[in-house]
């Protein structure tokens, strides 16, 4: 199901509404009255019947699925339409910021999306850090995206803080991906996303591309002593990162299968 008319508008995927519990069934439904949330989801059951799955604004354990449920269930009589406000025109991108804040240039995923949320946003487009949790990344892949954008380290061999817009190869969905509680391999949470979609544990895994940097400290995680913050020239590539994503995800939202290297990325400079 695409979209479903309420109150005279068009509702669909990235639709905000203001709930309206009726009935008062659930224990959260007090507090969840006025509330206003994001449709992530519409859905039909085999007798007809419609239910808006939605996320609420602000709430920050949206992006965490495989902790406690952030994601809630109304019927279109139970929401209403945020007024002057219809689902955005254009696609629906995930920012998201992954590496481990403690070894060094790792930690320049989660830079760069703490300066990205200083930011004004556009309508459509998420911005989450995930750190080290895979199994969280999986899940929210799931969530409705039409394209999603990693941002994380990427040794390649260039000089240090040098930024790169990769597509990367697809991921055999076949093999094998152990769920990994505490770690962040993007293949492999790649992979895991395509098999919960494939047992219907949620949407199609979107288009990825990622936005990396490369690094000049690399740390393998077993060192004797944490290392926090990112060496200089990683730094000095966060503002450039953020204006990248800015332009990146303009692009992507007018086309989500847009060509990178036909993206005008915004140039070099403060």
């Amino acid at each position: 199901m695409r979209s479903v008319p309420i109150g005279g508008v068009r509702v669909r995927r990235g639709s905000r509404v203001r709930l309206r519990p009726v009935g008062r069934a659930d224990v959260l439904d007090p507090s969840l009255t006025g509330r206003v949330a994001e449709v992530t989801e519409l859905t039909e059951d085999l007798e007809g019947r419609v239910q808006l799955v939605v996320s609420l604004d602000g709430d920050a354990g949206r992006d965490f699925a495989t902790g406690l449920g952030h994601r809630f269930f109304f019927s279109p009589e139970e929401v209403e339409p945020v007024v002057g406000e219809t689902a955005p025109p254009t696609a629906r991108v995930l920012i998201a910021g992954i590496g481990n804040v403690f070894l060094a240039d790792d930690a320049f995923g989660p830079e760069v999306v703490a300066a990205l949320r200083r930011r004004p946003v556009a309508a459509g487009v998420h911005v989450a850090d995930f750190g080290i949790r895979g199994m969280d990344l999986a899940h929210r892949l799931l969530d409705g995206y039409d394209v999603a954008v990693f941002v994380d380290a990427a040794p390649r061999g260039g000089a240090p803080g040098t930024l790169y817009l990769i597509e990367p190869a697809p991921v055999d969905a076949a093999a094998p991906a152990p769920p990994d509680a505490h770690g962040m391999d993007p293949v492999r949470v790649l992979a895991l996303a395509h098999r919960l979609s494939a047992a219907g544990q949620g949407g199609a895994v979107p288009r990825v591309v990622v936005l990396g940097c490369e690094p000049l400290v690399r740390l393998r995680g077993d060192e004797p002593e944490v290392a926090f913050g990112l060496s200089e020239p990683v730094r000095a590539a966060v503002p450039e990162a953020v204006r990248w994503l800015e332009s990146l995800t303009r692009a992507l939202q007018g086309d989500p299968r847009a060509p990178l290297d036909a993206v005008p990325l915004a140039p070099v400079g403060p």
